[in-house]
């Protein structure tokens, strides 16, 4: 059975997507019971915090084109494009899980769920890499099936 990259990219993409909504879920579920959260920055309104809710819209845009691209099209260059925006949220979600780890309190069940987030990241990355790779595969075994009947 062959190996479908491209299934394998979108269903990683989509757990890492899950999961970075419940990690932000889980920040806001004190409030819920009448608990105060971790404030990063002291706002007053919207426009104290919009570079932040930008980002944050990039942040989570970036993943979702991917599936949506993954899905459409096989091209050597996106999958190049594809595999450094891999190795980017890595290496983002590394520094975030680190910089979590000096915040005060230490939200354990919060640093669970980054590490795994992590894992699934690094998987991303493996298979994104494997993904990348086929296409170069592909064309130096067609090449030499083609010079091999001359």
């Amino acid at each position: 059975m062959a190996v479908n990259y491209r299934e394998r990219i979108i269903a990683l993409w989509t757990v890492f997507l899950l999961g970075t909504l419940f990690h932000t879920q889980l920040g806001l579920m004190p409030l819920f019971h009448g608990l105060s959260v971790v404030e990063s920055q002291k706002a007053t309104n919207l426009n104290d915090i919009s570079g932040i809710m930008w980002l944050m819209l990039g942040f989570f845009v970036l993943p979702m084109l991917g599936i949506i691209i993954t899905a459409f099209t096989d091209s050597r260059r996106y999958r190049i494009i594809h595999f450094g925006l891999t190795v980017f949220y890595s290496i983002m979600n590394l520094l975030h899980l680190v910089l979590d780890l000096f915040v005060q309190p230490v939200l354990w069940y919060q640093i669970a769920l980054m590490v795994l987030l992590f894992f699934v990241g690094l998987l991303l990355n493996i298979t994104a890499f494997k993904w990348m790779r086929l296409h170069t595969k592909v064309n130096q075994s067609q090449h030499h099936l083609e010079g091999s009947h001359f």
